[in-house]
């Protein structure tokens, strides 16, 4: 070897999903594990949500009571906004699910020597031998559809397409088939949501290749294959309404099959590989590692944390894994896999954090991919943004929300102790990956000219109210997801959303050169108030007296203007910059939360005269950090909203190198989805955990 390993590997099965190796191709997804005798495959697609009623929500009418909440947060009424709602309950956004497991089960009971599984980044296939068998698995970019062969001298097996999987309602409607064809047989499962109209089917087409005693025949639910050369597996999912037609589905299949007697597994991987592996080489991460330890199975070089192969290693997955997951949307918080229909915090897309991070490094890292799939969600649910602002702040304009299923982009999911309905930042946030693509490129998209354009219309006419001395007050406020001391959630001047603000009044204002609405926005952001710094020298996180930082938690929210802006630096703004660093030093870890001040609820805040330091107007069009491709170096940036424990990271969270005022580190993807099914303690990103039962899972007819 005479570079950094483009893949992993591992000399032992994989009991469990979480352990699996994955491949994608941005719609569908794929997880795999088992034994030498046992494949399973995972089937995922991102259009796989689960009804729940969520589907029909809609943003709660309240714009013509914001007047009164404006009018109580000002005279100093803490908790003013706990009322600010319709009196809904919590309602989550629809769940992201798997659709089924492929099920090959090999005759033989034996267990042969030799048995290694790996992942090549370079073409996205997932392999694995023992023996004389050997299975491999891709996504094809090419043909969107999931591509398995299995080899081996007098192969013998069964196939099945399993609905049964962790957490999966036992009320579905399912329903399996299995025909014999020309090439070898047809495989259907069906299965319908309960009481909904929304049904999903698995179709997988085999093609079998064997010597003179070779047969196929079908065996309910599946198939079963008798000495066989080999078995290649074509598997696509539909959603859909209705009755699906799977012949014409088997006919796509079919097509896919080259003529005469080319290898068809050959020709479905040459056009795949031309799409994948280019994207996946644009960018790379060499720092020397030692080559030994470039050769070594990944839960050993784990165990090698200073090592730079391990680093190099993570760079390639974390690269890997975001390009796979990204396509038809970007990542969801577990990216484009799951083994459980009970995906903790829905499987969400959430935009106050986890979907910002995970696609930040999309542009330094040279994968547009990313971000065209990152448009793809923001652009698809405009009209719901615009029906957000209307409902609630009864403005023009967009107002996107924090948690989204990839379909719906109402605001619906919130509740008092995550007033996520207040907060009016998201929309800044979710272009700025659209931004510094345009930077990128250097070309400015029209569509993302537009949007900026209507975010800006949204802050005319929200931003009305002034402080004593003319600034204007962004109210309410919401820090995702802390709160003041001695305050509620919904408040007066988070810091998050004063950066964000600024940031889409200007950057709209760059996007329109020489127009009146340029220089109105321009006018407006100037007359927005300066950070605050807190008696204890830290960027307050709310830029408003009285409030008080409350330190122990995880989200760095008011850091939104170190990153991923550039609002706070040590060349333009050096005391907000060691304010930002301060705020780190003092910010407290995630354990038991530490109590509020002495101030109790409710209390109304005093505001005595503040000292501020307004910073220096930012530059428009500052070029963003980046990597340079084929060498070491990679982005650089703080994270305001870093992800939660280890154990909620998101599986294809690409790796980026991050900084601090305080130093630089590292933060690392996982290379295999996370290990626990539950948070162990409150979320980060809802209200509360999932709290729905697992139930046994049963066939319905």
């Amino acid at each position: 070897m005479s570079g950094p390993a483009h893949g992993t590997w591992e000399p032992a099965p994989a009991a469990r999903w979480e352990d699996a190796f994955l491949s994608g191709n941005g719609r569908h997804g794929v997880m795999v594990f088992g034994d030498p005798n046992a494949d399973r495959v995972i089937v995922s697609h991102h259009a796989l949500v689960r009804p729940n009623g969520a589907e029909h929500a809609r943003p709660p009418a309240l714009a013509t009571e914001l007047p009164l909440l404006q009018d109580r947060l000002l005279a100093g009424d803490v908790t003013a906004a706990e009322s600010f709602t319709d009196g809904r309950d919590l309602q989550w956004v629809q769940p992201f699910h798997p659709a089924f497991g492929i099920r090959l089960r090999n005759q033989s009971d034996e267990q042969p020597d030799g048995y290694r599984r790996e992942v090549d980044f370079t073409t996205g296939v997932v392999s694995a031998r023992c023996g004389g068998r050997r299975s491999e698995v891709f996504v094809s970019r090419a043909d969107d559809v999931i591509v398995h062969r299995v080899t081996e001298p007098g192969l013998t097996a069964e196939v099945t397409l399993d609905h049964q999987l962790p957490g999966a309602p036992h009320d579905l409607a399912v329903g399996h088939s299995a025909v014999l064809t020309p090439e070898g047989a047809l495989l259907a499962l069906r299965v319908r949501h309960p009481g909904s109209d929304r049904a999903y089917t698995g179709i997988t087409l085999a093609v079998v290749t064997g010597g003179p005693d070779g047969r196929i025949g079908t065996s309910l639910p599946g198939i079963r294959i008798e000495n066989a050369r080999s078995l290649l597996l074509l598997t696509r999912v539909r959603r859909h309404t209705g009755e699906l037609d799977a012949l014409a589905e088997a006919r796509e299949l079919r097509a896919l099959l080259p003529e005469g007697d080319d290898d068809p597994y050959a020709s479905l991987l040459a056009r795949h590989v031309a799409l994948h592996r280019p994207a996946y080489l644009r960018a790379g991460l060499d720092l020397g590692g030692d080559e030994r330890e470039r050769t070594l199975p990944g839960t050993e070089l784990l165990r090698r944390p200073k090592s730079p192969a391990l680093l190099e290693r993570l760079f390639a997955a974390g690269r890997y894994h975001l390009l796979s997951a990204s396509g038809m949307l970007p990542p969801r918080l577990t990216g484009l896999w799951t083994g459980d229909w009970n995906t903790a915090w829905s499987g969400a897309f959430t935009t106050d954090a986890n979907l910002n991070l995970q696609t930040a490094s999309a542009a330094a890292a040279a994968l547009p991919e990313v971000t065209e799939a990152h448009a793809a969600l923001v652009h698809g649910q405009v009209d719901h943004w615009r029906d957000n602002a209307r409902a609630i702040f009864g403005t023009r304009g967009v107002v996107a929300p924090a948690h989204t299923d990839g379909e719906s982009g109402h605001i619906y999911h919130f509740s008092r102790e995550y007033p996520l309905h207040l907060w009016t930042a998201g929309a800044d946030w979710l272009l700025k990956p659209l931004v510094d693509h345009d930077e990128t490129r250097g070309e400015r998209d029209p569509r993302t000219a537009a949007l900026l354009a209507q975010v800006a219309e949204f802050y005319e006419d929200f931003l009305t109210r002034t402080d004593a001395e003319g600034h204007l007050v962004v109210v309410p406020s919401y820090s995702p997801e802390n709160r003041p001391g001695g305050a509620s959630w919904g408040t007066i001047n988070a810091a998050m959303d004063l950066s964000a603000a600024r940031h889409a009044l200007r950057t709209a204002a760059h996007y329109h050169p020489g127009t009146p609405e340029a220089d109105r926005w321009h006018t407006l952001a100037d007359r927005l108030p300066p950070h605050r710094i807190n008696a204890d020298g830290a960027l307050a996180e709310w830029a408003w007296p009285g409030l008080e930082d409350t330190y122990d938690h995880r989200h760095l929210s008011h850091l939104y203007g170190v990153w991923p802006l550039d609002e706070i630096t040590p060349y333009d703004t050096p005391d907000l910059a060691t304010a930002a660093h301060r705020a780190l030093e003092l910010r407290g870890a995630e354990r038991s939360t530490r109590p509020w001040t002495s101030r109790p609820p409710g209390t109304p805040c005093a505001r005595p005269p503040t000292t501020t330091r307004a910073p220096p107007r930012p530059t428009a069009g500052t070029p963003s950090p980046t990597v340079s491709h084929r060498t070491g170096s990679t982005p650089t940036a703080p994270s305001p909203n870093g992800p939660g424990p280890a154990w909620r990271t998101p599986t294809t969270t690409a790796i980026s190198a991050t900084s601090t005022a305080s130093g630089r580190s590292t933060r690392s993807p996982r290379t295999t989805p996370p290990t626990s099914r539950r948070p162990p303690t409150a979320p980060s990103n809802c209200a509360a955990p999932r709290t729905t039962p697992r139930t046994a899972t049963s066939t319905t007819p």
